[in-house]
């Protein structure tokens, strides 16, 4: 039963590496950015959904990570690994977070260009992270 299930999970994971590697270019925001809060918006928009869609990516290889650990757990046995990488994942999470709420800190009262520069940041960090995810140290 246990084999089925990695089995289909293993496809799955295969399946989104096949759908992410197709999908994986972001949209072109520059033509929509403005000053304006009311035009801003659209470009606001069009961030967060380069954001949704790295987050997705993320994950997925985060999930591909997870697996391949827990596999060589189960062949080794060393059980030292995976507390390490959720501590990590735990940690790359929050640095993202706290680098981009500085950011956007430093640019308030404009919270429209501060709303810029967070979401610009948490893309940079994302890619950066995604690139780090897929290298087989």
């Amino acid at each position: 039963m246990t084999k089925t299930i990695n089995f289909f999970l293993f496809i799955a994971v295969a399946f989104s590496f096949e759908v992410f590697s197709r999908t994986e270019a972001l949209t072109d925001c520059s033509h929509l950015e403005s000053d304006h809060p009311q035009k801003a918006k659209k470009y606001l928009m069009c961030l967060d959904g380069n954001i949704e869609q790295l987050e997705r990516n993320r994950q997925t290889w985060i999930t591909k990570l997870i697996m391949d650990t827990e596999e060589l757990e189960k062949n080794t046995g060393n059980t030292q690994l995976m507390p390490i990488i959720q501590r990590g994942m735990l940690n790359q999470s929050r640095y993202m977070d706290d680098a981009c709420k500085w950011r956007y800190l430093k640019e308030l009262p404009n919270s429209t260009r501060a709303a810029k520069v967070f979401k610009r940041c948490k893309i940079s960090f994302l890619q950066q992270h995604i690139k780090e995810l897929q290298t087989n140290f």
